[in-house]
């Protein structure tokens, strides 16, 4: 929170207003799988051995966990086909379009790191 010269310091309450929605989104968003896995299931539905080949280094354990407080959170959809065997489709909803910027602005800023970054070693590297 930036403070003018001419304010006076914010009270907490006023703090923890400000800061809470973005404890609530980074609550929900928290890990490093959420953001990956939302973004593969927009570009298609797969089954869950789709979202293992696709999303590398993820564990089955973990994509599971994952794919369940998604799920939890509305971002995406499990869908069973009584097909033999059974066949379970993870799809994204409507509801994930809700981080088009985030996960747009986040590429974007990664991007920029990674230069940054690049950048830096090559400049330590130099005598």
């Amino acid at each position: 929170m930036k403070l003018n010269a001419n304010e006076g310091v914010p009270s907490k309450q006023e703090c923890v207003s400000k800061v809470r929605p973005i404890t609530d989104a980074l609550y929900v968003l928290n890990g490093k799988w959420k953001l990956p896995l939302i973004f593969t299931l927009r570009e298609n539905a797969q089954r869950f051995n789709e979202i293992l080949k696709s999303v590398e280094g993820i564990t089955p354990k973990v994509l599971a966990k994952e794919l369940r407080d998604l799920e939890n959170n509305e971002f995406i959809v499990r869908k069973v086909f009584p097909t033999t065997p059974v066949t379970v489709i993870y799809e994204s909803t409507s509801y994930s379009d809700s981080l088009n910027g985030v996960l747009g602005e986040l590429y974007n800023w990664g991007e920029q790191h990674r230069e940054k970054i690049r950048h830096s070693m090559r400049d330590r590297k130099r005598p």
